[in-house]
């Protein structure tokens, strides 16, 4: 009798807790959808149907909504190409640090969102999916779980999915937030080099092109170029792009664009530092 009370006394426990987590806040969906609210969102519905979709066997749903995003994208690839990439057998699953990289070797950029819906919200307006972690169990007792967010339906107050064994996943708003809060709202877009997010800061954007350019050097440069259009006046993006060039043996482009930018922002040491140093191998090969 001992043993049957201490199992009943735990289901009690699991549903107290499960009880507790329906509970759970959910103020993104709650102003989102707020009469009083103000919203960047343009299209009360978008569901982007030519998204493609690959069931996703027990523990390799990362690989399957890898390809889901790369394959929209443009670079087709199918999920069992990328297991031995992201899977981690001992961990039955795979890690975003993983899932990130895997983007990136197949020349995209590979950038988190700010966490809001909206922002997702935006990029599914512009025809991109979203790649989103959920933590479809408890805090204490998580479920990691892979998706890709291809539309939602404000009417309707859901979050469409290819989710799983299921094409078209058709989830609450509110429970799509709780779930997706619990993996800290980690969502990121595949990027095409001169690609740029809908919103999305000129740091984000600087840090997921950092990585790329690691990976794919020759493919960045439209991506430099693209970020500098957006965020003339960001000091690291400047850095990055005239680093490239110096590296690639472009020294006049590479001062010319620091001469600029130190016209508008003389007192960027960095840059300063930058340009004398590149002044004085330009001088040196002028006396040659």
């Amino acid at each position: 009798m001992r043993f049957n009370w201490s199992a009943r006394f735990r289901a009690l426990l699991l549903l107290i807790l499960v009880l507790l987590q329906a509970c759970a806040a959910t103020p993104q969906t709650d102003a989102l959808l707020g009469t009083t609210s103000s919203t960047p969102i343009t299209q009360s519905r978008v569901y982007l149907a030519s998204t493609p979709f690959y069931p996703q066997s027990q523990y390799q749903c990362g690989p399957a909504a890898l390809a889901t995003v790369l394959t929209e994208s443009g670079v087709i690839v199918a999920p069992d190409e990328l297991v031995s990439q992201v899977y981690l057998p001992e961990r039955e699953g795979s890690l975003q640090v993983e899932m990130l990289a895997a983007g990136r070797r197949y020349g995209r950029i590979s950038l988190p969102l700010g966490g809001q819906l909206t922002d997702m919200m935006k990029e599914l307006e512009q025809g991109r999916p979203v790649l989103v972690m959920q933590n479809l169990g408890l805090d204490s007792l998580p479920q990691w779980h892979y998706a890709v967010v291809v539309g939602y339906d404000l009417a309707e107050e859901e979050i469409i999915l290819r989710s799983g064994t299921v094409e078209m996943l058709r989830t609450p708003m509110k429970t799509f937030e709780r779930t997706w809060a619990r993996a800290d709202h980690w969502s990121v877009v595949l990027l095409e080099p001169g690609e740029l997010p809908v919103n999305g800061s000129a740091d984000q954007y600087f840090s997921a092109l950092a990585s790329f350019e690691q990976v794919n050097e020759s493919a960045s440069e439209a991506a430099w170029v693209a970020g500098l259009e957006r965020w003339p006046e960001h000091e690291l993006l400047v850095m990055g792009y005239s680093n490239l060039l110096y590296r690639q043996g472009n020294l006049e482009t590479a001062a010319t664009m620091l001469e600029a930018f130190l016209q508008r922002q003389p007192d960027y040491q960095p840059a300063q530092n930058n340009l004398n140093q590149i002044r004085q191998e330009l001088d040196g090969l002028s006396t040659r």
